[in-house]
């Protein structure tokens, strides 16, 4: 019986412990309506019904310090001053340790015109900090909160002299100099956080640029702060990596390179830091710079760790110097045959990677050993740990070698090769874009648009848009009446351009157009003999071809090509940069659905800045 009572009591205080648990729980979530009710009535600046509702609802939940915050700013924007103040007078007898409460007083008094004694009350709370990291913490947020940054940066300057370490809180209060406008002792104090923790380099970095941005008053104060610092800690690597971010953040890469350079000495480093900023260099279009870092680090001799890497990096550079000299730079192609000759003498085992299809490139396309190119890719393909995707670009490539040599049938079949190995896969969408291309070059146009319906929808945007214009061009120009003539004649003169053959190419689109003056193909034709103009260095009749598609097709499809190909030719080639911000501006403006646009912008915005750049 006794125990049977025991369950029963023991039941009755269970539900009564939930009921009471339920009930703190409801008492501290403000009923969801009213309170979004109040807010409303605040953002319409209906003070009269929203502050009834404040009250009642904090009421509900006192203890709340959500609901405190949200009526006491609602009484202060209504100008309830007294009222604000006895709720602040209330709140500080339940929360008696938080020194927010001071600042809260303030707040209401400073509102209320009483400014001596707000900052009486913000005196108070400054003398509160006692060097413990919490309470700090604690006061220095609750003045960012009510926007005096001030007083947020004497409490961590206290803070600081009282535990007698002038490098603590560097972020905080560099961050809130920065905020403040104090740009100098903003950049003294990201410093200041170098000198406790090296390792966070990168962020400081992230957090300099945020605030100087492209200010070049703010970045001569970095510049002299980090010279003052290097003039002080000479042995200090750090000092020297940042002055050459700063170097290169202006722009300055020789200026750069001699800090990288002066540090890899300095530290006796075996160059993977002058490496890496060489990297750098090219992608940024700095090509001598990159070369000048590459060759450093070769000179100290072939049993260095990064000595492989660094000539395969002049070798990346050589070909990019290859790839914008138009027409063929001669001498610059042998000597960068001479460099791939040499490198794969002495690391065979990079014949199974990327770098042997740009070597095979080199000879195809530039020096036009199209046999040289097809030994290299075979021998590439048969190496038994060459990967199986290696193997499937290797192969793409040959095809193309294949039809240099006006191999049609094994080029189809190489094509379809990679197609079958890789259905599912962006190569063997690849493949069949290839072999549809090659459909359209012999005049089967049909097959070709069975193959390009599929892959417009294909995952890669590149594939996407290439059927995409490929299949608009073969739809657009088969007439009513099948004269196929002209279009036959342009896959034939696209095909020789292909194949390198690019004043016979000329020669063919030259004839369509006085044949066929009425054709639609005449912007694809202008867009062709553009393409062999800049590839033969004839960058005016570039620029003609172009700007005749500008002013007479801008409405069809090649109109943003050809406003993006001459914004470029004028920045790259002919250095006219206000004849290039021009076409930029046409590009963005004109056509602001262009797959060109987000390039558009970066190098307007560069341009503008008076940047170089990127190749």
């Amino acid at each position: 019986m006794i125990r049977k009572n025991w369950k029963h009591i023991s039941a009755t205080l269970l539900l009564l412990c939930l009921l009471l648990a339920c009930s703190k729980v409801w008492a501290q979530q403000p009923p969801g309506k009213e309170i979004a009710l109040a807010r409303q009535f605040l953002r319409d600046k209906e003070y009269e019904k929203a502050l009834p509702l404040f009250k009642k609802v904090y009421e509900q939940a006192p203890f709340d310090k959500g609901v405190y915050d949200e009526y006491l700013d609602a009484l202060l924007l209504a100008a309830k001053y007294d009222d604000a103040a006895a709720l602040v007078d209330y709140m500080s007898k339940i929360r008696r340790e938080d020194p927010s409460m001071l600042l809260d007083m303030g707040r209401v008094l400073d509102a209320s015109g009483k400014k001596k004694k707000a900052e009486e009350q913000y005196e108070k709370a400054l003398a509160l900090v006692s060097g413990e990291d919490f309470r700090t913490r604690q006061l220095a947020d609750a003045f960012v909160r009510i926007g005096r940054n001030d007083y947020a940066i004497r409490i961590y300057e206290r803070a600081r002299t009282m535990i007698q370490n002038p490098y603590v809180y560097a972020t905080e209060l560099g961050l809130l100099y920065s905020k403040e406008g104090n740009t100098d002792e903003a950049i003294k104090a990201m410093m200041d956080q170098l000198v406790v923790q090296p390792n966070v380099l990168d962020d400081v970095k992230s957090a300099l640029l945020q605030m100087i941005g492209d200010d070049g008053k703010k970045m001569a104060l970095l510049q002299k702060q980090l010279g003052k610092r290097i003039a002080q800690q000479p042995d200090n690597p750090y000092w020297t990596e940042l002055m050459t971010w700063i170097y290169m953040q202006k722009g300055d890469f020789k200026g750069a390179y001699a800090q990288i350079t002066g540090l890899d000495k300095q530290l006796k480093e075996e160059g993977e830091r002058v490496v890496l900023f060489s990297k750098t260099a090219t992608a940024a279009g700095q090509y001598a710079i990159a070369l000048d870092g590459f060759g450093y680090v070769m000179a100290k001799g072939s049993s260095g760790p990064m000595y492989e890497e660094a000539w395969d990096g002049k070798i990346q550079v050589l070909l990019r110097q290859l790839e914008q000299k138009r027409p063929v730079d001669q001498k610059l192609l042998a000597g960068l045959q001479k460099e791939y000759t040499s490198f794969f003498d002495e690391y065979p085992q990079y014949i199974t990677s990327p770098l042997l299809r740009d070597y095979a490139r080199v000879e195809a396309r530039y020096a036009l050993q199209v046999d040289t190119a097809i030994a290299l890719l075979e021998r590439a393909i048969g190496a038994p740990n060459a990967r199986r995707d290696f193997v499937g670009y290797c192969k793409l490539d040959l095809g193309d070698y294949y039809l240099l040599k006006e191999k049609v049938w094994d080029a189809t079949l190489v094509y379809s090769q990679v197609d079958k190995a890789f259905k599912e896969d962006q190569l063997g969408e690849e493949a069949r874009f290839r072999n549809a291309k090659l459909a359209y070059y012999r005049g089967d146009f049909k097959w070709a648009q069975t193959q390009l319906s599929v892959l417009k929808a294909s995952t890669s945007e590149l594939i996407a848009n290439d059927a995409l214009y490929l299949s608009v061009l073969i739809t657009e120009n088969i007439p009513p009446d099948s004269n196929l003539t002209p279009l036959l004649r342009f896959a034939a003169a696209d095909l020789l351009l292909f194949q390198n053959q690019t004043q016979a190419s000329d020669r063919l689109l030259d004839s369509i157009a006085k044949a066929f003056p009425e054709t639609a193909l005449m912007d694809d034709i202008y867009m062709l003999r553009a393409r062999i103009a800049e590839d033969e260095g004839r960058n005016d009749d570039a620029v003609a071809y172009l700007e005749k598609i500008l002013s007479g097709f801008g409405d069809d499809v090649l109109g943003d090509d050809a406003a993006f190909r001459l914004a470029v030719l004028y920045e790259e080639r002919l250095k006219d940069k206000a004849r290039a911000l021009q076409y930029y501006e046409t590009l963005i403006t004109r056509y602001p659905g262009s797959t060109y646009i987000q390039v558009a912008r970066v190098r307007y915005q560069k341009l503008k800045a008076g940047k170089e750049p990127s190749s």
